[in-house]
């Protein structure tokens, strides 16, 4: 073979393995999960990654959905809403906490109370 037909031969090889794999990519889309793996919180101290699976997960501490998301009612068939939805950043309400300080408040909480987890800024905010 000449390499002119070589190289015609490994370029539409490509093309099709490039259209073959975009096609794939898209019909067979990887379902998302029930609940979250893992969570990123937004702070000015640092990122926190919090692995909703370890805290909440059968395997993992098996805390119940609503000891954090103490408003939601668990048999109404809807989602749970994340803490932000009704903790703003920046709270204007008196008797609603900021979000920083409800977190605060729930997770250090929780690990003080039963020890399982660090109670210490920097072993949370580390990204």
């Amino acid at each position: 073979m000449e390499l002119k037909s070589e190289k015609f031969i490994a370029y539409c090889l490509t093309a099709l393995l490039l259209v073959i794999g975009v096609v794939c990519y898209a019909a067979f889309p990887a379902k998302t999960a029930e609940e979250p793996i893992r969570i990123m919180l937004n702070s000015t101290a640092g990122k926190v990654m919090f692995s909703h699976k370890v805290h909440a997960g059968e395997d993992g501490y098996g805390i119940e959905c609503v000891d954090c998301h103490h408003v939601w009612e668990e048999d109404s068939g809807e989602k749970p809403v994340s803490c932000g939805e009704c903790h703003e950043a920046e709270s204007e309400e008196e008797d609603m906490p900021k979000r920083s300080d409800a977190l605060h408040r729930q997770c250090i909480g929780c690990h003080e109370d039963d020890g399982t987890g660090p109670v210490e800024c920097s072993k949370c905010h580390v990204l």
